[in-house]
């Protein structure tokens, strides 16, 4: 009867360890959640910041060039107009945006 007590005794304690255990761990992990969080918000930073600059509404001037290119052949014969392409249609675009006077910008802050 006593061998039977004394293992359910150690199944209690085990148990009870386990919990212990359990708590300290979260304990630890709520202690340090700011820091966390601080490392976390510091690398979404640095990745921004890395794009490069940012989009300014009001403040973003855009200019952009395009120009096309063909070659066509126009036929007028018995009131009738017909047209040929000849070469194939070239289009380039250029895009140049310049961010003016980003210091004056409000960006939602204090």
């Amino acid at each position: 009867m006593l061998k039977y007590l004394n293992n359910k005794r150690k199944k209690g304690q085990s148990t009870l360890e386990y919990a212990i255990l359990i708590i300290i761990i979260l304990g630890a992990l709520l202690s340090i959640q700011v820091y966390i969080k601080r490392s976390v918000q510091g690398g979404l930073k640095s990745s921004s910041d890395d794009i490069g600059d940012q989009f300014s509404p009001g403040n973003t001037n855009a200019i952009t060039t395009t120009r096309v290119k063909s070659t066509t052949r126009d036929t007028f014969v018995d009131g009738t107009t017909s047209s040929k392409l000849l070469k194939d249609e070239e289009t380039i675009t250029n895009m140049e945006y310049n961010i003016l006077n980003v210091e004056a910008e409000f960006w939602g802050g204090v």
